[in-house]
Parts: C-alpha cells; sequence; structure tokens
C-alpha cells in the first residue's frame, strides 16, 4: 500500500463479469482526470495459449490439475513485483495478452500471444488491475497487502457457470462440451485459489438472479441486470453513508450492518457513488503525500 503511488485491484474469476467493471471505472478516471496505469490479469499467465493447450496434454496424461485459476499457470512473482515495485516508486514492469484478432492485429502477432514486457510509463496516478489474482495469497507471496483498494466481483456460481457459457461458446467458439469440461478441471483451484481472495477484499458485489438458474447448463440466456439484484459487502463500514446510498439507489434496503441490496440494473450507479469518493480520497493522499 502507498499514498504516493495507489493501487486498485478488482478481482473475480473467468465469467465473473470483470470487465463490466472495468468499464465503470474507465468512466470515473475520464470524468475525475484521473491517468491510471491498466493491467490485465491475463498478461500474468504463464504460458501463452499454444503453450497452454500443451500443458494440459502433459497434465491430463500425468492425471494431476492444471487451470489458470492456480498458480502453476500464472506468474504470481512478476504480479507482486509490480505490485510492490509501483507502490514505492510508481515503476515496474507489464505486458499484455492479446486474445483476439481485433487486438493482435496492431502488433502484428497472432492471437493467444503476449506482447514484449515494457516498463510503466511514467507520471501515471494509480495503477488499476482486473483480473482472477488482485487478492492471491501462495506460499510466501501475498499480492493482496499491495492494493490500496481491492474489491471483488463475485456472481452466484450458477450464474457464473451461464455466463462463462455463453461468453466462451459465442465469442470464442468453444464446445459445449469444452466449456463444460473447463469448469470442471479448474473446480480444485477455484476452490482453492479464487474464493479466499473474497474474504480479504475491501468490498464485494455479488450479482444474484431473481429467475431460476438451477441448471445452469442448459440455460439460454443470461440472466438481465433487471432479472438479478446485487449484494454489496463492505468488510469495513466505517465512513459509508448508508443513508446516502439507500436514497440515491432506488429499492435498495441493508440486510447487515455492512451489506446493502440493490436491484440488478442500479450496480453501475453504485460503483459510482461508492468509489468516487474513495478514488478521489486516494488521490487527495496522493497530493498530501
Amino acid at each position: 500500500m502507498s499514498k504516493q503511488h495507489p493501487i486498485i485491484a478488482v478481482t473475480g474469476s473467468s465469467g465473473a463479469g470483470t470487465t463490466t467493471v472495468m468499464q465503470s471505472f474507465k468512466h470515473i478516471f475520464r470524468r475525475e482526470g484521473i491517468n491510471a496505469f491498466a493491467v490485465e490479469g491475463d498478461a500474468f499467465h504463464r504460458f501463452d495459449r499454444k503453450a497452454m493447450r500443451e500443458e494440459m496434454r502433459k497434465a491430463e496424461k500425468e492425471r494431476s490439475n492444471l487451470s489458470h485459476f492456480g498458480p502453476e499457470a500464472n506468474l504470481f512473482a512478476e504480479l507482486e513485483a509490480l505490485f510492490r515495485a509501483y507502490a514505492e516508486s510508481g515503476a515496474g514492469r507489464s505486458r499484455k495478452y492479446l486474445h483476439d484478432e481485433e487486438e493482435a492485429a496492431p502488433y502484428g502477432q497472432s492471437p493467444g500471444s503476449f506482447t514484449p514486457w515494457q516498463d510503466v510509463p511514467a507520471d501515471t496516478d494509480l495503477l488499476f488491475y482486473e483480473g482472477l489474482h488482485g487478492a492471491a495469497v501462495h506460499d510466501d507471496l501475498n499480492i493482496a497487502q499491495h492494493p490500496d483498494l481491492l474489491i471483488g466481483v463475485v456472481p452466484i456460481i450458477n450464474l457464473e457457470w451461464i455466463q462463462k457459457l455463453h461468453r466462451d461458446k459465442t465469442l470464442r467458439g468453444y464446445s459445449h462440451e469444452a466449456v463444460v469440461d473447463t469448469i470442471l478441471r479448474r473446480m480444485p483451484d477455484y476452490v482453492k485459489h479464487i474464493c479466499p481472495q473474497f474474504s480479504r477484499t475491501h468490498v464485494n458485489f455479488q450479482r444474484v438472479p431473481t429467475v431460476d438458474t438451477s441448471n445452469p447448463f442448459i440455460a439460454r440466456d443470461i440472466p438481465t441486470p433487471d432479472e438479478s439484484m446485487v449484494v454489496i459487502r463492505f468488510a469495513n463500514p466505517k465512513g459509508i453513508d448508508f443513508p446516502y446510498l439507500l436514497s440515491m439507489l432506488h429499492d435498495s434496503w441493508m440486510s447487515r450492518p455492512n451489506t446493502i441490496v440493490c436491484p440488478g440494473g442500479k450496480m453501475g450507479l453504485a460503483m459510482q457513488l461508492i468509489f468516487t469518493p474513495m478514488i478521489l480520497r486516494l488521490m487527495d493522499l496522493k497530493r498530501r503525500a
């Protein structure tokens, strides 16, 4: 953690909707004139797409588990080194993972590859991370200790699976069976390395559908925001103006002293109301430091 070089990390598993949350933060950064350096968690995978397929074949033959949720397929040490370096001096090294043809074209590379490592640009206001492991702890590595603001995005598991099935089948061309196999293969790492992170976050957003998702593997549509509620949990509710949030988020209520529930369609507004003052506070501390 650093007053001079703050870090915001949004963590959530694949298909959880963290990319949507990233768009909300971009609006805040643009409106408030904040120069944020964005880092995607996929940039810290250990293997590119081709190498990962080969490693998975090896793991299958050896009957061992390998997934992007676990440390074996990620560069945890490099991610913590980036967070530590940025907190200390605003420096560090990162890269990009090129998911598709559109992302890869400007670099003249093939999809599924990494760009070369590059230094963080000078004079950024903060580092913004979005990915799988912003609050990870493994062996002697503690990534979670560095961010000044940690946010979890955690739809209930059936909704998470529905979102992943639709995304991977529609946007990435995977078969239904392949996506289900991935879900099953990742489950041990999900339990061990993803779930514990949400006990370390400062704020969690959990979307809960209000329609039947009891069998996510036959769902034809993703429940819309209007067909869901959002549970927002604050690890430390001190300083949170709950009466103001309740008045601004129509039809919201408090379910616990540190938890507010609002309609799913209000999630973006809730993020604007909650995180704008938090980010401005980080910027004020940065100026004072």
